[in-house]
């Protein structure tokens, strides 16, 4: 198991050992090299932005933040003794943008047993959501919600033949559901609703039907290498359907995976334009970005940018020495905004978080509004 820890230290503060606090544990695990590593490595490139900002301004009230993060490379196995090796050994406060749906539902005993909050995690799956899990804070919008939108763009720009690709397992269920009532409101049917393999899709037996069917869109619900390489092979048959996947592939590294069938690709939003610089939050981390070097913004960028000011407000608000008691009690009560309008709203009842959904289309290798 390849463990990553990432320290996030202010050489201008230049503290001696005699001065320095002791640190705040933070902990995730996340796919850092598998099908999804490109999309994640961004989100840790945002979350890093916030933390290492934190620590050069002398940390939380005195104590630096130390985030411990553990590959996983998406297996949900791996997710759950990783998550076991950080509460339990390590001894982390709080768990902080772990990714996939499977991964997170794989961890939620662990949550619930030692009362250990997760924060942001990575997927929109609205089992996080509804029934309420108690020690998970979303911070992003629902899959359920952009597959739904997703069908209802297709089809008032005319498209009435669509198809879609479902990975197969808990994520292309959950988001499959609100696919199906976009398809309702729009008084039609999928012309093609293919089952993937998550990891290793059978391209030479979908792509064919997608073809078969004449099929003008494709809705592709997958993660990562599993969309790009399916929609290489379909644009290798000749097809030329719009695509449009969601927003858990809103990464640059998602672009560049695509090559040359990226152009009129569309990705679905769960945060404002990364080139929006009029936008508060945007332009944090792009002066942030900048002064770190040649960063660019991405989805994926800002996603990992914002649960980690979720998590530094909340722990900021939990006093000296937070501990995992304090920091959840101060969660079920947070009222907080990013920046920009992007209210964070918890309480008892709900953990959703922002509720912000939006398309973009990649052209020119960028993703566009």
């Amino acid at each position: 198991m390849e463990t990553v820890r990432v320290f996030f230290c202010a050489a201008a503060l230049a503290l001696s050992a005699a001065n320095a606090k002791a640190q705040i544990l933070i902990g995730q695990s996340a796919d850092m090299s598998g099908p999804v590593a490109a999309s994640v490595k961004e989100t840790i490139l945002g979350s890093q932005l916030v933390i290492d900002h934190v620590n050069a301004q002398g940390g939380i009230h005195g104590e630096k933040i130390e985030v411990i993060r553990l590959d996983d490379g998406l297996d949900p196995k791996r997710s759950a003794e990783n998550s076991r090796v950080l509460i339990e050994e390590k001894k982390v406060v709080a768990l902080l943008l772990n990714r996939g749906t499977p991964n997170a539902l794989a961890v939620i005993p662990l949550l619930d047993k030692s009362g250990t909050p997760l924060i942001g995690p990575s997927t929109g799956a609205m089992s996080l959501h509804k029934p309420l899990q108690k020690h998970v804070f979303n911070v992003r919008s629902t899959y359920q919600r952009e597959a739904e939108k997703a069908v209802q763009h297709l089809h008032t720009v005319g498209m009435q033949r669509i198809a879609v690709v479902q990975a197969d397992d808990s994520f292309g269920k959950d988001a499959m559901e609100g696919a199906m009532k976009g398809f309702d409101k729009a008084g039609l049917k999928p012309v093609v609703l293919a089952l993937a393999d998550r990891n290793k899709p059978d391209y030479a037996a979908i792509v064919p039907k997608l073809a078969a069917a004449n099929a003008q869109a494709v809705l592709w619900i997958g993660s990562g290498t599993a969309v790009t390489e399916g929609v290489k092979a379909l644009r290798a048959t000749g097809s030329a359907a719009q695509v449009i996947t969601l927003s858990n592939n809103a990464a640059s590294g998602f672009i560049k995976e695509l090559g040359s069938a990226s152009g009129g690709v569309v990705v679905m939003q769960v945060l404002p334009s990364e080139r929006g610089l009029a936008h508060p939050l945007v332009k944090e981390a792009s002066d942030l970005a900048k002064a770190k070097g040649d960063i660019e913004l991405s989805p994926a960028l800002l996603e990992g940018f914002v649960a980690t000011k979720v998590m530094v407000e909340a722990l900021r608000r939990a006093g000296p020495k937070p501990t995992r008691a304090k920091l959840l009690a101060v969660l079920n009560d947070l009222r907080y905004d990013p920046g920009g309008g992007l209210e964070v709203s918890y309480s008892p009842q709900d953990h959703s978080g922002i509720d912000y959904v939006d398309l973009s289309i990649i052209s020119g290798g960028r993703f566009k509004r």
